[in-house]
């Protein structure tokens, strides 16, 4: 399935504000340079444009993408139920390991907001950087879906 990089924004100190950026460069097994979570399996988040509309739909509002804090929003590629899936940007490879649970701070940015992410992933997913190299908004996204779990 192919989809498109809709936006990208860093955030330089926990709890800082998400800064929007043209392109960013990604570390293998590290994450994005510049922005505060590094290493670990939540390298990068990412959020689908078209639940966050869903949401905003519902909630009868029209706030920012940026307040859900995710790195990168995509658009036309399913996020929901796709663990194990590996996400192409150009030559970027991303290894979704899974939903990212939304928190009590979407509840500050919006109420309500929390209880809408939670059905479907709608809270967007992370990933590790399986490749890096540099991402730019515009870019075209290959999801590869996960392999089904053989049965015994």
């Amino acid at each position: 399935m192919n989809g498109r990089v809709e936006a990208i924004w860093l955030k330089r100190v926990r709890r800082g504000p998400m800064d929007p950026v043209q392109s960013a460069e990604l570390v293998a097994d590290s994450g994005i340079v510049g922005n505060a979570n590094q290493g670990g399996r939540r390298q990068v988040t990412i959020i689908a444009q078209e639940a966050w509309r869903e949401m905003m739909q519902e909630l009868d509002a029209a706030l920012d993408p940026s307040a859900r804090r995710a790195n990168v929003m995509v658009s036309g590629v399913p996020l929901a139920h796709m663990r194990g899936a590996i996400l192409e940007i150009g030559d970027v490879r991303l290894a979704v390991q899974g939903e990212t649970r939304p928190c009590e701070r979407m509840d500050e940015a919006l109420p309500g907001l929390r209880a809408a992410m939670s059905p479907d992933w709608r809270g967007g997913v992370f990933a590790t950087v399986l490749v890096g190299g540099t991402i730019r908004t515009g870019d075209a996204v290959v999801l590869h879906a996960p392999e089904p779990a053989a049965t015994a």
